[in-house]
């Protein structure tokens, strides 16, 4: 099973590869769908942002105010380090619990979109690592036509998180999202290409095929050798 990291930054198009992978038929693992249903009203990480953030964050339903909490934790550092080594965990758990399901499912190939991908060492997991990457000023004006915030609150947004220069030195593979969609769409397929080619050994072996073939073989190992000694 090949398992491919996919980030980049706030506002730099990964959502966009993304839905490219999704339709070409590559199963998607999304860390922020994950992150969000680990905090639904009354799940363990709905109970621990109640009890560190208080009700100020949390709707008329009882419901987290992503937008209010968004708010706390991009203007204050400490605060954003806390929410993550609460919700660290279970965002974990429910990514590694996705990956099983797709093994089972025989998946073969499958994307790990993770924004923290990093900043969570779970590149160490993944392989080729892609990172979506667009120059700084475009990123800003995205960021502010999306959210409809301030160029301050934008900066302050993407400040807070790894630079995208340092996550593109770390990458096997970059897509330039600067451009146009179409311009995106040429870098996509020749990445496309690179994710689909044929799995190492070290990947067969781990696939849910590859592990069956291999257990059956010690399994078929076994009864002969038994044969033989009796």
């Amino acid at each position: 099973m090949r398992i491919v990291g996919l980030t980049g930054g706030i506002s730099s198009g990964k959502s966009t590869i993304s839905n490219l992978f999704k339709s070409h038929g590559i199963p998607v693992v999304d860390a922020d769908i994950v992150a969000r249903n680990v905090v639904l009203k009354g799940t363990g990480g709905w109970k621990k942002i109640k009890k560190e953030f208080g009700d100020d964050v949390l709707l008329e339903s009882g419901d987290i105010d992503r937008a209010r909490l968004g708010q706390i934790v991009f203007s204050d550092p400490e605060k954003r380090q806390l929410l993550n080594r609460l919700l660290a965990p279970h965002i974990s758990s429910g990514i590694i619990w996705e990956v099983i399901k797709l093994w089972f499912k025989g998946c073969r190939v499958i994307i790990l979109d993770i924004p923290l991908l990093f900043e969570t060492k779970m590149n160490l997991w993944t392989k080729p690592v892609i990172v979506v990457w667009v120059d700084p000023e475009t990123q800003i004006q995205r960021l502010i036509a999306r959210d409809g915030i301030s160029e301050e609150q934008a900066r302050n947004r993407i400040e807070a998180q790894m630079p995208l220069d340092l996550k593109r030195e770390k990458a096997d593979l970059v897509i330039d999202n600067s451009g146009s969609l179409e311009e995106t769409k040429v870098q996509f397929e020749q990445v496309l290409s690179r994710v689909k080619s044929p799995l190492s050994l070290k990947e067969s072996v781990f696939s849910r095929d590859g592990f069956i073939s291999v257990l059956l073989s010690v399994v078929v190992g076994v009864i002969i050798i038994k044969k033989n000694v009796s």
